[in-house]
């Protein structure tokens, strides 16, 4: 178990993580919440669904719970730097699903709800799964607690 939970928090040290966790945990924690509670001017996890039903993502309610949740507490992981590297893997395949299910037949650009914010999220991801939480993180405190 120990050795499990060393791969899981193992991380590179570094300073450059904290901003690009912490703002991307953020975007992530907000979208999430839009979509289970309607905060920020979300529509909650029942349109949510809804709106995953319509455009054949089945079973819509376990999809939003599934997606909203990912984005939330994922969101709240990366800003505490836990569990950086399995969450970003997590989010990382959140965003893939996005993109392909979502907004790759409207190109590149947000303008016509193209991809380009929802890649921009999967790069983020995928360096933060590679790299970990870096110096300033909950899993730098637990890895260097776990190997005394």
């Amino acid at each position: 178990m120990k050795n499990l939970l060393n791969a899981l928090t193992a991380s590179t040290q570094g300073i450059d993580t904290l901003p690009i966790r912490v703002g991307a945990g953020v975007i992530f924690a907000a979208h999430g919440a839009q979509k289970l509670f309607g905060w920020f001017g979300g529509y909650g996890l029942d349109a949510t669904a809804g709106w995953m039903a319509s455009i054949g993502i089945e079973p819509s309610l376990l999809m939003a719970i599934l997606a909203g949740s990912a984005e939330f507490f994922g969101g709240l992981l990366l800003i505490f730097g836990l569990l950086v590297r399995p969450t970003a893997a997590i989010l990382a395949v959140t965003m893939v699903v996005a993109i392909v299910s979502v907004h790759l037949e409207n190109g590149l650009f947000m303008a016509d709800n193209g991809y380009e914010f929802a890649l921009a999220l999967l790069v983020i991801s995928i360096g933060l799964a590679l790299r970990g939480s870096g110096s300033f993180g909950a899993d730098q405190a637990l890895n260097t607690a776990l190997s005394k």
